[in-house]
């Protein structure tokens, strides 16, 4: 019986990875967070009956009006993760916390070796290089939940890694892919959010119309998979069905394909290296005709400029994951709340990350403090 904590149960990937280990046996879930929608929380707790529920915001949790089941312990604060993760009644984390706010439980999950299904891109993002160094050191197991890095870790068993020659991660292209550029500024929030093939959350979503997301899951992929910039290439393929390529040494091209279903890869994070029958995935009809595309992104247009952002971070390592993520998220906010048109967003980001004063091999207290310093000098801007 796997021992699992999930954090962000109340998220996308959470719900969805609940919905998982429903349909399977050998799970018992042991620990469940969540920040805002501490209804839903409370009904998860009902439901599975964990050891603990974590609710992040401390304040928020406080006013809440708590009706638990016997057995299942509330402890409230974000520092609360960090001690659930190190517990030895986990076996599994499942890092499912959207953006910065996952990076400080990652770590101490990591710290005490623990398995851990990543979601939490922006770990990496922030902090690959100090990442990937304690979970060698600790042998703690990462495996990705993205789809496109699940799909790059499921086609690299295909070959010896001395035998790659480069990654290929594919974009579906998000909500706007076919809008001319000088439609871009008046781009809403309301179509932001209307993505033409996956169901995610907000921010994931509005970093998908951005082509952001893409930029991140370069950086992931470069720490997760130990490669250089110049083995990873994005193409455009709007029907998300390959989920991304692999190709070798002598031009053989190993895909992973299926639908737009994130629930696959989770399950495939949740039961490798074992490959379960059942589980509510959809699957491909392959009694039906299939249409797959794939474009280059033209690198010369700013509707591509993420990327080349997502590139740069790459080459570059040290602080420029941090800044990065911590402008875009700053962007976000400033688009959902009407501060900040759609077409500002990347050149918002790539200015910030252009002129900050680079660490080429910072700590992880640099890098928190750096976050903390980049949030409260842009935040008004």
């Amino acid at each position: 019986m796997k021992k699992i904590a999930i954090f962000g149960s109340t998220g996308s990937i959470g719900r969805n990875t609940l919905e998982i280990i429903s349909s399977l046996e050998g799970f018992s879930v042991v620990a469940l967070s969540g920040n805002y929608h501490l209804e839903l929380l409370q009904a998860q707790a009902w439901q599975f009956r964990p050891r603990w529920i974590i609710a992040t915001d401390k304040e928020r949790a406080q006013a809440y009006s708590w009706d638990l089941p016997s057995g299942t312990e509330l402890l409230m604060g974000s520092k609360c993760l960090e001690y659930v993760a190190q517990a030895p009644e986990v076996d599994m984390v499942v890092s499912a916390i959207v953006g910065r706010a996952g990076l400080e439980s990652t770590v101490a999950a990591v710290l005490a070796g623990k398995r851990i299904a990543l979601a939490n891109k922006e770990s990496l993002v922030i902090g690959g290089q100090i990442v990937t160094k304690l979970a060698h050191k600790t042998h703690s197991q990462i495996i990705p939940v993205d789809s496109e890095h699940s799909a790059i870790f499921q086609a690299l068993q295909a070959g010896r890694r001395t035998e790659l020659r480069r990654v290929i991660l594919t974009a579906s292209g998000g909500a706007f892919r076919d809008l001319e550029e000088n439609q871009l500024r008046n781009v809403t929030l309301e179509a932001a959010l209307n993505h033409p093939t996956w169901e995610m959350g907000a921010k994931v979503t509005l970093d998908s119309a951005t082509l952001m997301n893409k930029a991140l899951e370069i950086i992931e992929a470069r720490w997760l998979f130990d490669l250089h910039s110049e083995e990873i290439s994005v193409m455009i393929h709007p029907q998300s069905v390959v989920h991304s390529m692999v190709e070798f040494q002598d031009g053989s091209v190993i895909s992973q394909m299926s639908p737009p279903d994130m629930r696959l890869p989770i399950q495939y994070a949740l039961t490798y290296p074992q490959r379960l029958p059942g589980g509510p995935a959809r699957r491909m009809d392959w009694e039906k005709d299939q249409k797959m595309e794939f474009f280059a992104p033209d690198f010369s247009s700013p509707r591509y400029e993420a990327l080349q952002l997502g590139l740069h971070v790459a080459r570059q390592g040290g602080s420029a994951g941090v800044v990065l993520n911590a402008a875009n998220e700053l962007a976000v906010e400033a688009f959902r709340r009407g501060k900040m048109r759609f077409d500002q967003m990347v050149p918002f980001v790539r200015d910030i990350l252009y002129h900050h004063d680079f660490l080429p091999d910072p700590s992880l207290e640099d890098l928190i403090a750096l976050d903390e310093d980049i949030r409260r000098t842009y935040k008004s801007k």
